[in-house]
């Protein structure tokens, strides 16, 4: 009973994860309209779709209404950590032509330069991103849609790359580890003329920021070539999956960058290249570092309430990125406090003070990505009761008081019986 139970909850889990996943994604058909501009065309992807028939949609060519055939399961893989109640990502399609890779170190992928006739027909590529996701691929569709009562359009995704984490957020001087993962289909299985097994590949990462681009790791696992030396001691666990000997085959190019550094933060190009194919993601790295935040004076002391009171400053500093910061004044026991914008590396905000107690609240972008916050309190000497290191500094100042007292009482004494021992001498 206990076994049929699991199995029963194992379902029902299964169940859900496969219905969280979107049914049909919206894009645009991205093209070429001449004079440099470009033209976008509804479009929809079917990812997943029941026993009956595909629903209708008028409002689409059937060129653009795509029912995705994914033997890999990498586009189900992708959605699995998508959240419910998120929107949708946002997704483009275009036109793809089948290309040999420009580097040199990827020649031995492409040893002759024409394209296979397996290759011919029509490609599209198709990007969606979003703050969950950020994913390319590669779809074979077929020549002719399929005919009514919904004229659609089956399409195979051949080459698909995929990220989890394309906003990554990291600590300055912490690792950056960046997933991603891809799937690839073989459009020939069991050709005589293929040797079995995943085929070899090339995987690159590609750092830009500020218009500069740096290729920062370059690996071609199953090739004998040489590849550019790594920089930054980035490392990536590239490699397959499995050794299915016709495939599909899912893979693995995790990049790993250690310590990073402001200088390090941008946008990242992760691209898979197999033979005559190519699929890229970005990912926006972003490096973080929380403040310190101290207020001065410390400890407050306003010895004449009668006149104007002291001028308590909030010093926040040591913080990146240096814009975005706010920091609120809490007034405790008085009217409500004033939120002020701030900018650069150091910024003091002042407040005139008329109560007991006082917290300066500091909310920048990377204490809010981390889940932490920063909060110095004061109070007003005068205004409120002791605290538990007044109690502290009481307690000691009073037992130093006695001893001393104590001390004086015996020198006093030791004093009183010298002289009259000296008299009865005398």
């Amino acid at each position: 009973m206990k076994r049929l139970s699991l199995l029963l909850a194992v379902a029902l889990g299964l169940a859900t994860a496969v219905s969280a996943r979107p049914a049909v994604i919206e894009c645009w058909f991205v093209e070429d309209a001449g004079g440099g501009k470009l033209a976008k065309k509804p479009a929809a992807l079917l990812l997943r779709q029941g026993a009956e028939s595909p629903p209708l949609r008028p409002d689409l060519a059937p060129e653009r209404y795509l029912k995705i055939h994914d033997p890999a399961g990498a586009l189900q893989a992708a959605f699995r950590q998508y959240p419910r109640d998120a929107p949708a990502p946002r997704c483009e399609m275009s036109l793809y032509v089948p290309l040999p890779a420009s580097a040199k170190w990827l020649s031995g992928l492409t040893p002759e330069q024409s394209c296979p006739r397996a290759l011919d027909g029509t490609w599209l590529m198709v990007s969606m991103s979003s703050p969950f996701l950020s994913l390319s691929s590669l779809l074979r569709p077929q020549s002719e849609p399929q005919p009514e009562p919904a004229l659609i359009t089956m399409a195979t995704a051949v080459l698909t790359v995929f990220t989890h984490t394309p906003t990554p957020r990291i600590p300055m001087g912490q690792d950056a580890l960046l997933d991603l993962s891809f799937a690839y289909v073989p459009l020939t299985p069991k050709a005589p003329s293929l040797a079995p097994g995943p085929p070899p590949f090339g995987l690159e990462w590609r750092r830009q920021h500020l218009g500069k681009g740096h290729l920062l790791l370059a690996v071609t696992p199953g090739l004998n070539g040489q590849v550019p030396a790594a920089r930054e001691g980035a490392v990536a666990f590239a490699a397959w999956d499995d050794d299915e000997p016709w495939g599909p085959w899912t893979g693995n190019g995790t990049f790993w960058l250690p310590a990073v550094r402001p200088s390090q933060e941008g946008t990242y190009l992760a691209t898979v290249h197999l033979p005559y194919l190519q699929g890229q993601i970005t990912l926006e790295l972003a490096v973080l570092k929380p403040p310190k935040v101290a207020l001065t004076p410390a400890p407050l002391v306003w010895a004449a309430p009668g006149e104007a009171p002291p001028e308590l400053l909030c010093l926040v500093s040591h913080f990146y990125p240096s814009h975005g910061l706010e920091v609120e004044w809490e007034l405790r026991g008085g009217p409500e406090g004033r939120l002020q914008k701030a900018e650069g590396q150091r910024w003091l905000s002042a407040l005139r003070h008329h109560s007991a107690g006082y917290a300066c609240r500091v909310h920048p972008p990377s204490l809010s990505a981390l889940g932490r916050s920063a909060e110095v309190t004061l109070q007003v000497a005068g205004l409120s009761g002791p605290s538990l290191e007044d109690g502290i500094g009481l307690f000691l100042s009073a037992f130093l008081l006695l001893g001393l007292l104590k001390a004086l009482g015996w020198a006093a004494a030791y004093l009183t019986t010298q002289n009259s021992m000296e008299k009865k001498t005398e």
